[in-house]
């Protein structure tokens, strides 16, 4: 019988083979990718400056939520984030007649805005300056140091616009808005375009590292920096417009002419991360 034959067959070497399984499809393999490495806290900065400036405006308040993120990222950086530490040969003592010279640190500037280091010996001042159309970001990384700052008094005046308080010489009426000795780790100090102690000196108790957001930046002729001698409210007080009594709330402030001698700047390349602009 057909049945039989079929049944006594034996089978061949093919048919007795075992079947071979076919490799794995590459499409079934799942890539596992590396994630993405955080960016940087230079780089957080960057980019959140990025935004908050992007419109470069002299005389731009950014609205509090954007300031809170400026803040937050400077409040919680620390000297390693930009690649700076006591060790760095700007803080060494040299000996001469002339003033301690301060280091800056060109970390980025665009026309919108700008981010830099000054790194100051003990002693070193930078002095009082102002910040036109300014707002400005300073973040002690570094050491003690004591800010004096100062935002103009404007007087209210019946048939004209307000003015400010000032003096037949020149010099105008200021009032103090910071003096006190900074320590860090410390908060952010912000000033503003018309508050906020826009017009400060610097003074380093020790060896110090502070970082500096300017939107927008300085630019010659449009928003060059002034400098400014100081002075007690009490030594003009007969001849002001104010009646502040013998107030040590407030000053007067007189333009210098030209950059003072005792403030030598040298730059120096920044060495911490790189930002990128991308």
């Amino acid at each position: 019988m057909r049945l039989e034959r079929e049944l006594t067959r034996k089978p061949s070497s093919a048919e007795l083979a075992p079947e071979k399984s076919s490799p794995p499809s590459k499409k079934g393999k799942r890539r596992h990718r590396r994630p993405e490495p955080m960016p940087t806290t230079v780089q957080r900065l960057f980019d959140t400056c990025k935004r908050v400036f992007a419109d470069g405006i002299a005389g731009f308040v950014p609205p509090p939520d954007d300031v809170s993120c400026i803040r937050s990222i400077l409040d919680n950086m620390k000297p390693s984030d930009v690649g700076v530490s006591p060790k760095l040969p700007y803080f060494r003592k040299i000996d001469n007649d002339g003033p301690p010279i301060i280091t800056y640190l060109h970390v980025y500037e665009c026309p919108q805005f700008s981010i830099g280091i000054f790194c100051l010996p003990p002693s070193a001042v930078i002095p009082l300056h102002n910040h036109p159309g300014m707002t400005v970001f300073s973040k002690l990384l570094l050491g003690s140091m004591h800010i004096k700052s100062y935002d103009w008094v404007v007087v209210a005046q019946e048939s004209s616009e307000p003015s400010s308080a000032a003096l037949p010489t020149g010099k105008r009426l200021a009032e103090v808005k910071t003096d006190e000795v900074f320590t860090a780790p410390c908060d952010t100090s912000i000033l503003y375009p018309a508050s906020g102690g826009n017009m400060h000196c610097f003074t380093a108790k020790t060896a110090c590292v502070v970082l500096d957001v300017l939107g927008p930046p300085y630019s010659i002729p449009e928003r060059n920096c002034s400098y400014y001698y100081d002075y007690p409210y009490a030594k003009y007080a007969s001849e002001s417009p104010v009646d502040l009594g013998e107030d040590e709330g407030y000053a007067w402030l007189e333009e210098r002419i030209g950059s003072p001698e005792e403030f030598v700047v040298v730059g120096a390349k920044y060495q911490g991360p790189k930002i990128l602009e991308g």
